[in-house]
């Protein structure tokens, strides 16, 4: 792109919207914006999703977002792959209609300012139970102590409505001037929602693992916010659909019909801002979904997905909403990161159940 601001990290294959690149562009024009960044999985929103950016004397909370915190959290359970049955666990997770319907205790002496603690939220949040598929780079999978024979669970979560309290709080387009009262109060609540976005991702996994009926042990594997704000000696980097790099390995998913992968970035990552893609990123419009694909599935087939894994989802316009058309291919989002030199592939995770609701 002919702009001295900014970035954008892609590869010939890899579809990126016109609209988004608009987007971009837009952004960049901002008050004190010195760089912006498209990750791979650059889409359209409200402000661009898959981007970070840099400014100084000034951030912009709307960049951020409603969900302060939102990121995936990748949990080794206790399950081992040979005791997973997943006509069972599909039956039993159909049971809920939501997660909000399983209480489970605060474990925190904090009272929490989410409102519905351990819950997914709707649109592209999820809980998918995985196995590891292929093991990439041997030497990095070994220093992650990860087991093969266990089953994994990857949720993708935030801050529930505690981040949408904070951001209409301090929604203001033309930004908060750094050291002011109001800068102050929003970083202050923005690390309050990132702690709590974390807590909520555990206690998703607690809740689905207590409710299978199986042990709740987890082993924390990765946790990667990808909506937050960074206060760095450069300035500020804010980050919307976009995970650090500097945090050790990352998890970046694709549609609920691909693979997950697990990913090591590289020691200078300073082209993207140190950022990495959060995911696939969307192609198709949610009110395009349907009418695009109704033809293709039925009731029990648009459950199901080409690598034998189920899906469990009692709202049809979520389902297909969330099909995987509607994603972009995570394998030219890896690629890409892989082109400019930011990532090494670990590992590979295969979706066995996906959970939404």
């Amino acid at each position: 792109m002919e702009n001295e601001k900014i970035v954008l990290i892609s590869n010939e294959k890899n579809w990126i919207e016109q609209i988004a690149k608009d987007q971009l562009v837009g952004v960049s024009q901002l008050k004190d914006v010195i760089r912006v960044v498209g990750l791979p999985d650059l889409h359209a929103g409200k402000s661009p999703i898959g981007i970070a950016l840099l400014s100084q004397n000034r951030f912009y909370p709307h960049l951020i977002g409603n969900d302060i915190g939102c990121g995936m959290g990748l949990f080794e359970t206790a399950v081992k792959l040979k005791k997973y049955k997943q006509d069972k666990w599909v039956t039993r997770l159909s049971n809920i209609r939501q997660l909000s319907d399983l209480w489970i205790m605060n474990p925190y002496e904090e009272e929490s300012p989410i409102l519905e603690l351990g819950t997914i939220g709707n649109g592209n949040h999820f809980a998918e139970f995985q196995c590891i598929h292929e093991v990439v780079n041997k030497d990095l999978y070994e220093q992650l102590g990860l087991e093969k024979d266990k089953v994994f669970l990857l949720v993708h979560s935030g801050s529930r409505g505690y981040g949408e309290k904070i951001l209409r709080a301090h929604l203001k387009p033309e930004g908060i001037l750094k050291n002011s009262d109001e800068a102050a109060t929003y970083l202050e609540e923005h690390e309050k929602a990132l702690i709590w976005a974390r807590r909520n991702r555990e206690l998703v996994a607690k809740k689905l693992l207590g409710h299978l009926g199986v042990s709740d042990e987890i082993v924390t594997v990765i946790d990667c916010y990808h909506n937050f704000l960074e206060e760095t000696s450069e300035g500020f980097i804010h980050r919307k659909g976009t995970t650090s790099s500097k945090v050790g390995p990352v998890v970046i998913p694709g549609s609920r019909g691909s693979l997950s992968y697990i990913c090591m970035p590289k020691e200078d990552t300073s082209l993207s801002l140190d950022s990495l893609s959060h995911g696939a990123g969307r192609k198709w419009a949610r009110s395009l979904c349907k009418s695009r694909i109704n033809n293709k599935y039925d009731r029990d087939s648009i459950r199901c997905t080409e690598l034998k894994s189920k899906v469990v989802c009692h709202d049809t316009n979520l389902l297909f909403q969330e099909a995987p058309e509607a994603y972009k291919n995570i394998e030219q989002v890896i690629d890409s990161l892989m082109k400019f030199g930011l990532i090494e592939v670990v590992a590979t995770l295969r979706p066995l159940i996906t959970y939404k609701g």
